[in-house]
C-alpha cells in the first residue's frame, strides 16, 4: 500500500479543530460532574489523549480492549473482550471513546457492558461516524466527523498493524 498515492480525507489541522470543539461540548454538557473516559484501545488512544486534554472536567480515564477486525477492512461482528475495563464504574457517568463506529455492533456491545457494570450514565464519543453501516440502532452522542463508507487509515486507525501514527485521516487513490 506505500506506493499508491494517499488522498486525505480529514487533515491534521480539521481533526485539532473539531476534537477542541467536542472537547468544549462534552465539558459543557458534563459542567460539575466527574467523567470516567474509557478508550477502547487500540484505534482510539491517540484521540483519547487529544479529546481529553480539551476537556475541563475531573477526569479518569481507562482502557479497553476489544477486536472485530483483526487486520481485515470489514468488522467480522462479533466482538471479543481481549482486556476488559480495569476499575469500577459502578455510579460513573461513562465516555466510551472510540476511533470509528460504523456497523456500531462493538459500540453497542461496549455501551451494554457498561451499562451492566452499574455506570450511572453511558455515552459515546468517537472521532468518526459512518452511518451508511450501521447494523444496529446506535447514534453516537458526540461525533467529530461523518464520513461515507469508505475504508480509512490514520490518527489511531489502522491497516493491519500499521499507519495508527499517521497525523490525519486517509485514504489509498485506486
Amino acid at each position: 500500500m506505500d506506493n499508491k498515492k494517499r488522498n486525505i480525507i480529514i487533515s491534521e489541522e480539521q481533526i485539532r479543530e473539531r476534537i477542541k470543539e467536542v472537547g468544549a461540548q462534552i465539558s459543557k454538557d458534563y459542567s460539575g460532574e466527574e467523567v470516567y473516559v474509557l478508550s477502547l484501545l487500540r484505534g482510539s488512544f491517540i484521540f483519547t489523549a487529544d479529546l481529553v486534554r480539551n476537556m475541563d472536567l475531573p477526569t479518569m480515564i481507562g482502557f479497553m480492549t476489544t477486536s472485530s477486525y483483526g487486520h481485515g477492512e470489514e468488522s467480522s461482528g462479533n466482538v471479543k473482550v481481549v482486556n476488559d475495563i480495569p476499575d469500577n464504574i459502578k455510579g460513573y457517568n461513562v465516555l466510551v471513546v472510540d476511533d470509528i463506529v460504523d456497523s456500531g455492533i462493538t459500540m453497542d456491545f461496549v455501551m451494554n457492558h457498561v451499562k451492566e457494570l452499574g455506570a450511572k450514565d453511558v455515552k459515546c464519543c468517537v472521532l468518526l461516524d459512518k452511518p451508511e453501516r450501521r447494523k444496529v440502532d446506535i447514534k453516537p452522542d458526540y461525533c467529530c466527523f461523518q464520513i461515507p463508507d469508505v475504508f480509512v487509515v490514520g490518527y489511531g486507525l489502522n491497516y493491519g498493524d500499521y499507519y495508527r501514527n499517521v497525523p490525519y485521516v486517509f485514504n489509498w487513490e485506486k
